[in-house]
């Protein structure tokens, strides 16, 4: 079978080697499709945290069950599913306590062990959810939407509250959509003007803003100077997670979505005077993931998914995918 390796850096090769066998308690799987997330850009740009290379890149994946024994889910040969790409230990105190989205021992698909960009893989088979009611580019989109999904459960957002999301990249978009269904009110922000225009014109949000043209004075103009009573970012931008504090009201939650590899500086009297929740959000849940699925008739995955290849030209396009200019929001990459 082919699989393309991130041999190291700004480097891949397509290689081929034998379809891989499955174990007890394993799956399978054909590979349809594989959404090309931050992750595997800031892999291949050599500045992703918690990585090593060589690494077969592709965790948003769309696949079908090849071979499969007996499991709880009742899931068969011929099925569509889609995969959590985070295995835990199910031992460690996170995982005991529910929380195996932040396993101690967590192992992430594409991230701590070889991913999807491969014909075939073996995966175990709980980390599968039935999926015969999706599309391949439907399937591609559940991962990166249940990361927005786990973000918006921890901050425990309710109807009529207003919510500022920074970032209209593909998690932060993600995270307007669902706090919308939540029942809130959604102020992007970027310096992106196109994403800004798609978060206004396709996700729907209340209100944009350019992070350039005073940020802050926008959004208590819209708050009526309330401020934002949750605050996500989803950008990772050092800048950009030591602003967010100041958009936030008093009482408010601050919720880091967005991985930055360096130190985070607050100042300690502007942050206690708000009596300030800070909570990062890693990865995502079962519970997480079933939610995306079910509302998921509500996101409009055909203007997301902006960029799309066969396998055969993913090294030569992705380059491309790194440049602003590209206007890439989701690029996914077909195995038909």
């Amino acid at each position: 079978m082919k699989y393309i390796v991130c041999e190291k850096p700004g480097e891949f090769i397509l290689k081929e080697k034998e379809a891989p066998v499955r174990k007890k308690d394993e799956a399978l799987l054909r590979i349809k499709k594989v959404g090309i997330c931050g992750t595997d850009l800031h892999a291949y740009g050599g500045n992703q945290a918690f990585f090593t290379y060589p690494r077969i890149l592709g965790h948003e994946l769309a696949s079908e069950v090849v071979e499969i024994g007996v499991n709880e889910r009742g899931i068969k040969a011929g099925d569509k599913v889609v995969v959590m790409p985070y295995i835990s230990c199910g031992e460690c105190i996170a995982c005991i306590n529910g929380k195996t989205n932040c396993c101690t021992n967590i192992r992430v698909l594409g991230v701590h062990t070889d991913g999807g960009m491969q014909e075939f893989i073996t995966v175990p088979t709980n980390i599968l959810l039935l999926a015969n009611n999706l599309t391949d580019d439907e399937m591609a989109i559940v991962e990166p939407l249940a990361i927005g999904a786990h973000a918006v459960r921890r901050a425990n957002i309710v109807p009529g509250e207003t919510v500022a999301v920074v970032g209209c990249g593909p998690i932060g978009i993600g995270i307007m959509k669902l706090a919308q269904i939540a029942g809130a009110k959604v102020i992007a922000l970027d310096m992106n003007e196109q994403r800004l225009q798609y978060a206004k014109d396709k996700i729907g949000v209340d209100y944009i803003v350019n992070v350039s043209e005073h940020p802050v004075k926008q959004i208590s103009e819209i708050t009526n100077g309330d401020l934002c009573t949750a605050v996500f970012d989803a950008s990772g931008h050092k800048g950009a997670l030591e602003t967010c504090p100041s958009y936030m009201s008093h009482g408010g939650r601050f919720v880091l979505v967005g991985l930055s590899k360096g130190d985070l500086t607050y100042t300690h009297p502007a942050i206690h005077a708000k009596e300030m929740t800070l909570m990062c959000s890693r990865n995502a849940t079962t519970e997480d993931f079933e939610h995306v699925i079910s509302v998921l008739d509500q996101f409009p995955t055909s203007s997301f998914i902006t960029h799309n290849v066969p396998f055969s030209k993913m090294i030569a396009h992705f380059d491309s995918w790194l440049k602003p200019e590209t206007g890439v929001i989701k690029a996914t990459v077909n195995f038909n």
